[in-house]
């Protein structure tokens, strides 16, 4: 049995204490799984544990790589992570996998290998390590061309996909035809073998999961916390954070900046660790004070509003981490069939750690090693009762109704959903176009009616004269 441990969930949750926490009691050793703890000397910015705090655990993957390099693409990300799984597992040692860049965590989990993997964000170790990366739109310009263009390219390479998206969500068309022109294939095709692949039939006629089964006997633990709990959790810890070097460690970032500018070296803010939660919310802070330009009690006036925009940028990106859970890893677990291999652990209230996160989370990880029947993730706690079953009702709800559009043709309107549709149709403007509709289609079958013989004869008399004119 090679198992793994996979801890996810918002920032400000507990994850890093948990898998510290398991690995001390379970002989196991952590693997970072964010992004932005790669990098190396921004150890508060990036929310990396303090040594002091792990325990003499070892942590692998987190601060190896410098302020200059690129962030690690996903493929080379997963080739890593995979190495030191077996490596950690030959050493009869548990790997936990712990981190907020949740779609680094999911392509370990899973065996099957995305379209977008290989396609858009260049999949091979030399494009890694080169930085060499061109933009899709370079060899197919159509990809920059407005909406409506791009909508009806699609309709006609791949209508199946056209009709699941709405004609302004430009992103989604955008990207089905990516796929279609880097494999030559409709991204419906590509889907759709993708989900046959996943169903295949064993040898006793039973469906088990084929590509998108879990590499491994996992667990996966998603810390959560009731949403206003969190929040003012999140800000104590930027005022924390403050206090503790947080200012010193985005000062040195845009001092490194200055002198690259200096050099005529313009570095990409858009990647890596610069578009980290702390830098670039407190960047005006450093260039009001290098141009020296406001009074002492204006500057820190700027201070504190960049400060509170640290603080609203976190608690926007714990919401995008939970959307991810939420959406994207319970999905890709429901196609598995192994959403009784997420547990919910509430950390809600930190006094109840023990009880709400330690004794669970060591019961279940016993289980799974000694191969015990696991429970009921819903049992866990009321919260996770409430979390998860939202999320099958939801779940259930969506495999219901296939995934398309509706275009009221009356309206020349499109739709995204069946609510949004059926809203539509109630709607004063479409009925209101409906008997605009059915008045002008009785005018014209009046007028039509009203017409005598010599009408048609001028008619077909002005067809004949117009075809001699043009006869092609």
């Amino acid at each position: 049995m090679e198992p793994l441990i996979a801890v996810v969930g918002a920032t400000g949750t507990g994850k890093s204490q948990l898998a510290v926490d398991l690995a001390s009691r379970f002989n196991g050793e952590i693997i970072n799984g964010d992004a932005m703890q790669l990098y190396r000397g921004l150890p508060i910015i990036t929310n990396q544990i303090p040594i002091e705090e792990r325990n003499g655990i070892p942590h692998h993957l987190i601060s190896c790589i410098e302020l200059e390099e690129e962030p690690w693409r996903i493929g080379y990300f997963k080739r890593e992570c995979l190495r030191l799984i077996k490596d950690i597992h030959a050493r009869g040692k548990l790997p936990i996998l712990v981190g907020g860049t949740h779609y680094y965590t999911q392509t370990v989990l899973f065996k099957d290998q995305l379209v977008e993997e290989s396609l858009v964000l260049g999949d091979n170790e030399a494009t890694h390590f080169s930085g060499e990366f061109e933009p899709t739109s370079t060899r197919w310009p159509i990809l920059d061309a407005p909406p409506d263009v791009l909508f009806q390219k699609l309709k006609e390479v791949d209508p199946v996909m056209a009709s699941r998206w709405h004609p302004n969500d430009s992103r989604k068309i955008r990207r089905s035809l990516e796929i279609f022109f880097q494999t030559g294939k409709p991204a419906s095709e590509i889907y759709a073998e993708q989900k046959r692949q996943k169903d295949v039939t064993s040898t006793d006629g039973d469906m088990v999961s084929g590509m998108g089964q879990l590499r491994y006997p996992t667990m996966i633990f998603w810390v959560h916390s009731e949403k206003e709990t969190l929040n003012g959790r999140l800000a104590k810890r930027v005022d924390n954070m403050v206090q503790q070097g947080l200012m010193s460690e985005a000062k040195k970032m845009w001092t490194y900046l200055q002198d690259k500018k200096e050099q005529g070296i313009i570095v990409d803010q858009t990647r890596g660790v610069w578009v980290s939660i702390g830098f670039k919310e407190l960047a005006p802070y450093f260039e009001s004070l290098n141009e020296g330009a406001l009074s002492e009690a204006e500057t820190e006036t700027l201070k504190q509003s960049c400060i509170e925009l640290v603080k609203i940028a976190t608690r926007q990106y714990a919401s995008s981490q939970i959307k991810w859970i939420r959406n994207k890893l319970w999905r890709a677990l429901a196609e598995a069939g192994m959403t009784d291999r997420l547990y919910l652990l509430d950390s809600t209230n930190v006094e109840d750690w023990q009880k709400c996160v330690t004794e669970p989370s060591e019961r279940l990880v016993h289980a799974l090693l000694n191969n015990q029947p696991l429970p009921n993730p819903k049992s866990i706690s009321d919260l996770a009762r409430e979390t998860l079953g939202a999320r099958e009702a939801q779940s259930q709800t969506q495999n219901s109704s296939a995934v398309q559009t509706f275009t009221c043709d009356v309206c020349n309107r499109t739709m995204a959903t069946e609510d949004q549709w059926n809203i539509h149709l109630n709607g004063h403007a479409h009925k209101r176009a409906v008997k605009g509709a059915a008045r002008k289609a009785e005018r014209d079958e009046y007028l039509r009616k009203r017409q005598t013989p010599a009408d048609y004869r001028n008619q077909d008399c002005s067809s004949s004269i117009e075809q001699h004119r043009n006869p092609a």
